[in-house]
């Protein structure tokens, strides 16, 4: 059993998908930075398309999203974001290749297979790929025949559904209708269509969600063979997204409750011959995500827990990210404003950070320590923190093996809490991140 120390998780902290945080982000990097970054890449390439769409917006959601409900406005994003493909790819050059592409949004799957044909044949048409594996997030709601077939002529062999749970009562209770055998029917379009590595996006810490509600999911997910499970939890934040307002947040578990949830899921799903990543990601034995894992090769970026060894991440479309050795980018986020620009063929570009050398010193840190449990830190960076370390060493949480830093077992769920303390923008700051469990 995971020992509970709440107080050592009341401080809400970030996800870590980047260093710095999108909540450094200013408007200091602009259309400029992200040409010169685009023209200085080299090597490895992946790429990240986003399609801000869904056909039902869910309450719970926090992603950049719009309902798919007016053919004429997703007509024109699309016309842009052609366009953004375009204008981006003439920047690459001829030593950037591109092994990675991955869709996600919102739900891709809200625009028109066909459309989706069209964004293809636009990469392969304005970038330099080289034999690029393609992934894609999924929702089973309005994943139809049509879709199987064009992601099996594609050759997609990674995707990602959004289940979050098979419990009715707590569907209704989230915006999230979608039937067992919806999910299940998908599931079996899906393999049928070649993909390889299925991952199911789950959550605890739902309202009116229990041990009992978690379990169901948790054995369902299993029994439809999924590669990958996410087990996210809710972070409920309605002053930041209005939508969630319609949330009974009374209902919400408590933090010792969602404490034993993830756990509970851990543990579950290690029994069942899952290979946990951090403490909320796990992997059948054989997927790629689960061999990266053995052999110390899982990296963290915008996307979560990857097995994607780029260093370059290029972002397309409305809110996508970039990440560059010395910078992060972030384009616009309103389809409206970010269709203005791409019409005036600039780079869509509007926040971002410049990553100084330390910043990445403390991201490789930050890193390590949410892959792999473990980091070597510099004679500074360990006099630093070794104040606020004691109360995790003290509790055999981390152990400190001369410069090296290790998160026990117990210390798994306190893992970002840890990775936190090294962290500058984090000691004195106000925002407001997602509960640490």
């Amino acid at each position: 059993m995971w020992p509970y120390y709440p107080d050592l998780l009341e401080t809400p902290v970030p996800r870590y998908t980047s260093f710095p945080t999108a909540a450094e982000f200013t408007p200091a990097v602009g259309p400029n930075d992200a040409d010169a970054a685009l023209r200085a890449a080299r090597g490895d390439v992946s790429l990240y398309v986003h399609i801000p769409f869904c056909e039902k917006i869910c309450w719970y959601c926090g992603c950049n999203t719009g309902a798919a409900n007016r053919s004429q406005r997703l007509q024109s994003y699309l016309d842009a974001l052609h366009r953004d493909i375009a204008i981006t790819g003439v920047r690459l050059d001829e030593g950037a290749r591109v092994r990675r592409i991955a869709f996600g949004g919102g739900s891709p799957n809200a625009i028109a297979p066909t459309d989706f044909v069209r964004l293809v044949d636009a990469l392969t048409l304005h970038m330099p790929l080289e034999a690029p594996s393609y992934s894609i997030e999924l929702d089973p709601r309005t994943l139809t025949p049509e879709w199987g077939q064009v992601l099996g002529w594609i050759g997609v062999t990674y995707a990602s559904m959004g289940v979050q749970t098979f419990d009715p009562a707590l569907q209704a209770a989230i915006g999230r209708v979608q039937p067992d055998r919806l999910i299940a029917e998908a599931t079996a379009m899906l393999r049928q269509a070649g993909v390889s590595s299925l991952n199911f996006d789950l959550m605890y810490g739902l309202p009116g969600q229990g041990l009992a509600e978690l379990e169901a999911t948790l054995e369902r997910a299993v029994a439809l063979g999924a590669d990958r499970i996410a087990l996210f939890g809710y972070a409920h934040v309605p002053h930041m997204l209005p939508r969630q307002r319609r949330i009974d947040a009374s209902a919400l578990p408590g933090q010792a409750a969602r404490f034993e949830m993830a756990q509970f899921g851990y543990t579950m799903l290690c029994d069942a011959g899952y290979v946990p990543i951090g403490f909320d990601h796990f992997a059948r034995p054989g997927d790629p995500m689960a061999v990266a894992a053995a052999e110390g090769r899982v990296r963290r970026n915008f996307q979560g827990f990857t097995d994607d060894p780029a260093a370059t991440l290029v972002g397309l479309g409305a809110s996508a990210i970039g990440c560059f050795d010395d910078v992060l980018i972030q384009n616009e986020k309103n389809a409206g404003r970010y269709r203005m620009m791409i019409s005036q063929d600039v780079l869509p570009a509007v926040l971002g950070v410049r990553r100084s050398a330390d910043d990445q010193r403390r991201g490789a840190v930050i890193e390590a320590l949410l892959c792999r449990s473990a980091a070597a830190l510099d004679p500074d960076m360990l006099a630093e923190a070794a104040p606020r370390l004691v109360p995790f060493l003290a509790r055999e949480l981390a152990v400190l093996d001369g410069a090296l830093l290790r998160i026990t077992p117990d210390g798994l769920p306190y893992s970002r809490s840890i990775a936190a303390l090294f962290d500058p923008y984090r000691q004195d700051s106000l925002r407001r991140f997602s509960s640490a469990v």
